[in-house]
């Protein structure tokens, strides 16, 4: 898939060449076609564009999930049943199963699997905590997961890389990808820059007090550190042991483009309880999903990509129609426009949006 074509690598050629050269190698080396599919337009307008009008609103977006739930996964699939394809495999740290028959052969005997009429999916983590994308994929829907195979979803990617390595693929010890899905690690200020235009606003202590002046509150996300070296000078008022702390960006208001920060510690950097905007869930029904929240129940909570699985309770308000998580212990760097994922044991549920109100 070629999505993105803007930034360059050392050589001055488009990053998503040299991604296609190493991937030519491997179908040369296991003797199968190569068919490049060029998503660029689909993605800037559903990825790209959407981050720059979310981040412009203050709030922080993920752009690695919008690009599975709109591009990579829907317009594979639709490509592949061109093909005449069965399925699409593809190299994510997760497991699929059906609620009666595992569908995840260890062996790659991919034939063994058959779609079958009104059966549910599930998605699981990977056996590989630390590699974990169940994250980024909870918005894959039941006619997409029937379509799929995650391979790997049962092993390490030490074991991963070892296999490669005994079978004498070239990437074997390739680098792993970071940052943007697609357009990988970039300065995101530089970046949101080229769209987002500067405005200066003020930075305020818990107390209300004026500590610094920032560029535009866009370019900041909750929970990331303050101080020259980071980009902000701030001047910490007092000589009390606060100002001995680091301090950090606790809160944002578009409307008056003020950030409030907040030293090490503060009640201000930490929260406990998350609205769930755009709920999704995989293969659970809704309805009754809300009818069994007469009670809150308990679930696993997770804010960030391989983030800390946290103890957390589940409810549903009927009055406000609004799914509200509680965490059973206060955490920080909680930022609205990230998402959430809800788990029950292994098993993913679904998630949303993170909003406070």
């Amino acid at each position: 898939m070629k999505n993105w074509s803007n930034e360059k690598n050392s050589l001055g050629e488009c990053d998503w060449k040299e991604e296609r050269r190493m991937a030519i190698k491997i179908a040369s080396k296991l003797k199968i076609p190569l068919i490049t599919f060029d998503f660029e337009k689909q993605y800037r307008k559903e990825v790209v564009e959407k981050m720059f009008s979310d981040y412009k609103k203050g709030i922080t977006p993920n752009p690695d999930i919008d690009c599975n739930q709109k591009i990579k996964f829907p317009l594979l699939i639709k490509e592949a049943k061109k093909l005449n394809a069965d399925f699409v495999v593809t190299g994510h740290y997760a497991r699929i199963k059906e609620t009666k028959v595992s569908l995840i052969n260890p062996s790659f005997k991919l034939a063994s699997r058959v779609i079958k009429k009104n059966k549910k999916y599930e998605l699981l983590r990977a056996k590989d905590e630390s590699k974990d994308q169940s994250y980024f994929i909870y918005r894959l829907r039941q006619n997409e997961l029937k379509h799929l195979i995650f391979p790997i979803g049962d092993y390490t990617k030490k074991h991963v890389r070892e296999i490669a390595r005994r079978e004498k693929f070239p990437n074997f010890d390739k680098k792993s990808t970071v940052g943007i899905c697609f357009i990988g690690k970039v300065n995101l200020k530089e970046f949101l820059k080229e769209k987002i235009k500067t405005k200066k606003g003020r930075i305020l202590s818990p107390e209300g007090d004026v500590i610094g002046e920032h560029d535009g509150i866009y370019y900041y996300t909750i929970g990331q550190r303050l101080g020259l070296r980071y980009g902000i000078e701030i001047s910490k008022k007092g000589d009390d042991k606060k100002n001995l702390r680091r301090w950090y960006i606790a809160r944002k208001n578009p409307k008056k483009n003020e950030i409030i920060a907040a030293p090490e510690g503060h009640e201000l950097l930490f929260r406990k309880e998350i609205i769930i905007k755009n709920f999704y869930l995989i293969s659970e029904d809704k309805n009754k999903f809300k009818k069994n929240l007469s009670k809150p129940q308990k679930v696993l909570s997770r804010i960030r990509q391989v983030g800390e699985l946290l103890s957390s309770k589940i409810s549903y308000n009927k009055k406000k129609k609004q799914f509200k998580v509680i965490l059973d212990k206060a955490i920080t760097g909680v930022s609205e426009g990230q998402a959430i994922v809800l788990y029950k044991g292994e098993k993913v549920l679904g998630g949303g949006v993170i909003g406070f109100k």
